[in-house]
């Protein structure tokens, strides 16, 4: 009997990974394997709630696989898979939709952010998207999902639809919890430290992507905004900017909050922002040579979501068959 618990996660090839998705989620995801059965899913279906260029989704979705390996997730160890390539996903999530209320869709705030970004194509899939994020979890029996503290509310509300559902049927599926990583740093825009670090941001100097070169890295921070003070304080209320980029620091070297101050005492702020440019370089350029290799390499990428494809579809007919017993779809 496998006793190991399970993980589920899944990050969108709507843009280029970033550092903030390096730091804040997949750093984390590599030591998991050893302890949890892990599914890594890049969510193809979910990107296309906002209009994709065809090539670009297709091409950001298999080097999203060679950057997620090349970050040191093993697919022996990992199931790293496409969403669009387990049907499972789609089936489940319209079961899930008839389960789920409109007052709970109406109320997800990324709806709220999304449709005031995409006001001329509000389509229904921006706004049932969550039932599709309930089915993706539900599907492996997830016990855990690691997300940031923006993503809690739909670890909430998939439970509330496990709830909904298994009281009317039974123990059906696993209640998941959110699983926030204490070590999971949460990365700040470099331009606008007080928003997340987005692949979709506006502002592509408030970004470093995990395939950046070394210059334009360096060029980002030489620009991060920071304050009139000269201090490199860790105080996150009144000095966001510099703050920011001692968590990236410390992110990067190990080393503590004190430990950078006192390094710092008496230098400048452009001392510091190269500093902090050039550690992220250095963490970075290992991720980005692996990943330039593993792209010369389709067929391996190619056998990679296939095999992983197949290990996710194993595990989630197992819970579509049971869900489609349990309303009652005649079996075929």
């Amino acid at each position: 009997m496998d006793e190991k618990k399970t993980i589920f996660s899944g990050i969108q090839p709507s843009g280029e990974l970033t550092l903030g998705s390096y730091l804040g989620a997949i750093k984390n995801w590599v030591e998991l394997a050893d302890t949890y059965n892990t599914y890594y899913c890049i969510v193809d279906m979910h990107a296309i709630t906002v209009r994709q260029d065809p090539a670009q989704l297709r091409r950001r979705a298999v080097s999203q696989i060679a950057q997620y390996i090349a970050c040191g997730l093993d697919p022996k160890d990992n199931v790293i898979f496409i969403q669009s390539h387990v049907p499972e996903h789609a089936q489940l999530a319209w079961v899930l939709d008839c389960y789920t209320m409109f007052g709970e869709l109406s109320r997800m705030t990324q709806f709220k952010d999304k449709s005031a970004k995409n006001a001329d194509n509000i389509n229904a899939g921006l706004f049932t998207y969550p039932a599709l994020m309930a089915a993706d979890i539900l599907l492996y029996q997830a016990d855990l999902v690691p997300v940031g503290e923006d993503q809690k509310q739909h670890v909430e509300l998939t439970r509330d639809i496990a709830h909904r559902f298994n009281t009317i049927y039974g123990d059906v599926f696993t209640m998941p919890e959110p699983f926030i990583p204490k070590t999971g740093a949460r990365i700040m825009s470099l331009t606008t430290p007080e928003n997340k670090m987005s692949k979709s941001d506006k502002d592509p100097g408030g970004c470093i992507y995990l395939l950046e070169k070394p210059e334009d890295i360096l060029r980002s921070f030489k620009r991060a905004v920071t304050d009139s003070d000269t201090v490199v304080r860790f105080d996150p209320e009144n000095k966001k900017g510099v703050s920011n980029l001692m968590t990236i620091y410390s992110a990067a070297t190990g080393k503590t909050m004190e430990e950078i101050e006192n390094e710092f005492v008496g230098k400048g702020y452009g001392d510091f922002k190269l500093a902090v440019g050039e550690a992220v370089v250095e963490q970075l350029r290992p991720i980005r040579e692996k990943t330039e290799d593993l792209l010369k390499n389709k067929d391996y990428l190619v056998s990679v979501y296939r095999d992983g494809a197949e290990r996710a579809s194993h595990a989630a007919y197992k819970t579509l068959r049971k869900v489609y017993k349990k309303i009652g779809f005649p079996e075929k």
